[in-house]
């Protein structure tokens, strides 16, 4: 996690998005040839990173164990006030703690996955002056799940999401998908399946970030250049802007957006 200026996160809201990758130094060469990234090593240790835009934090990237046998994967993490009790909400609502809570830095840091297997973290503990939707940060988080509906509940009931909590997360429900407000920005989205359709068993349910670019065209390319691959450009959900989604060399998947309709 982000160290410097440390503030308090917003509670339930996403407070950091990190890739856990194979090989470091080749992930670093990747995302600073297509997304123009810098790096500098994190307070974590010589196999964390921070990538750096306009010098600031956007996201973080570190180093796989190699006995661990998961696939490389963007993952989200969200604040909480206590690790322990969010382990305890989500063990009862029959989803899965992976790792932790375990004492990371200046705070305490978990992994787990939801009912239907989209993975993501959790972090106690004070954050680096990061949102999602301003600056630096990715644009927006999304979920691609089977059923929208379903897994709101689920994280509502773990991050007290749309509770009368001070300082907390609102929904609301718009086009058939969950969008998540902080208080300043949307910051989530959970798209799937209507509240009354069936869910799609042809969805595999994953956390996605959205990074944003000034030249989808550019990044696309550079990203085909260093040996990842790109879906076709697509207008975003709102038809305000362009999209496309980028698997890196090592399989992590991806979002570039930028501004204006696709061409």
């Amino acid at each position: 996690m982000p160290s410097p200026r440390p503030t308090p996160p917003v509670h339930g809201a996403p407070c950091w998005v990190s890739l856990m990758a194979r090989d470091l130094p080749s992930a670093q060469t990747f995302y600073g040839a297509v997304l123009g990234w810098r790096f500098r090593q994190a307070s974590l240790g010589e196999e964390f990173s921070v990538a750096l835009r306009d010098g600031e934090p956007v996201a973080g990237i570190g180093a796989l164990a190699p006995s661990l046998q998961v696939p490389v994967a963007w993952m989200p993490y969200f604040a909480v006030a206590d690790a322990d009790d969010t382990a305890a909400r989500i063990r009862e609502r029959g989803a899965t703690v992976a790792v932790g809570p375990l004492k990371l830095g200046p705070g305490r840091a978990a992994l787990a996955a939801d009912p239907d297997g989209a993975t993501f973290g959790f972090w106690e503990g004070r954050t680096a002056s990061w949102r999602v939707g301003a600056g630096s940060a990715p644009a927006i988080l999304e979920l691609r799940t089977r059923d929208a509906f379903a897994a709101a509940i689920f994280y509502a009931g773990i991050f007290d999401w749309a509770s009368e909590r001070p300082g907390g997360c609102e929904v609301t429900y718009e086009h058939d998908q969950v969008i998540v407000h902080d208080g300043t920005h949307v910051v989530a989205a959970l798209r799937g399946g209507g509240v009354e359709a069936a869910p799609d068993p042809r969805v595999r349910p994953q956390w996605h970030v959205h990074f944003r670019v000034r030249d989808i065209a550019a990044v696309t390319e550079a990203a085909v250049e260093a040996g990842g691959t790109v879906t076709p450009v697509t207008a975003t959900q709102d038809g305000k802007g362009s999209q496309a989604l980028v698997r890196d060399p090592d399989g992590g998947l991806f979002t570039v957006t930028a501004p204006g309709a696709p061409v």
